[in-house]
């Protein structure tokens, strides 16, 4: 309700300050006063989003013995992290309210030994920092984004490996089949 009370603020003062500067001439021109308007109407609907509730149905139906449940809004994704069976997730779901996929914390032990060979043989300057698994929701087509980057919904392990000069991400299949998968 603040929220609502001081974006309205804005827009109203943003508004009597463009009649007013367009009175006296010396103000912005209309372009940049609607961009101006454009820019706070914009953050007030960012502030509003909320989890829908149909996304909260779907994740009770999918996660019944979910624990310590915290939502977010994150890009076009809700993201509901919890504990489940002693083990945190993050489970994803999609603008439609559709489990896109988990992601859970793993180690550099818990990836196929045939990736754990390739990173020592050709990663051998970059040490590892982070190991995530994404477990994709076969029923879902909708893309995943980690990392701010897509990639298709498959599952895969994703690890962070990082050097005196960059941190990377390498994508690791089921296989241990290992690609690069950019820099941060």
């Amino acid at each position: 309700m603040k929220n609502k009370l001081i974006a309205g603020s804005v827009l109203l003062f943003c508004a009597t300050a463009a009649i007013a500067q367009g009175e006296s001439g010396a103000g912005q021109d209309d372009k940049e006063t609607s961009r101006e308007l454009r820019k706070a109407e914009k953050e007030l609907r960012r502030s509003e989003r909320t989890v829908s509730y149909q996304s909260n149905q779907a994740f009770m139906r999918d996660f019944p013995d979910a624990a310590n449940v915290n939502w977010r809004v994150k890009g076009a994704f809700e993201e509901a992290t919890f504990d489940s069976k002693g083990v945190t997730l993050t489970a994803y779901y999609d603008a439609g309210s559709e489990l896109v996929g988990t992601t859970t914390e793993k180690t550099f032990d818990d990836l196929p030994m045939k990736a754990q060979e390739h990173i020592k043989k050709f990663y051998s300057n970059y040490k590892p920092i982070d190991v995530v698994m994404f477990d994709d929701n076969e029923n879902n087509d909708t893309d995943m984004m980690l990392y701010n980057s897509l990639f298709d919904g498959e599952d895969n392990y994703f690890v962070a490996l990082k050097n005196n000069k960059e941190t990377i991400i390498l994508k690791v299949n089921m296989d241990g089949d290992t690609a690069f998968f950019k820099t941060l």
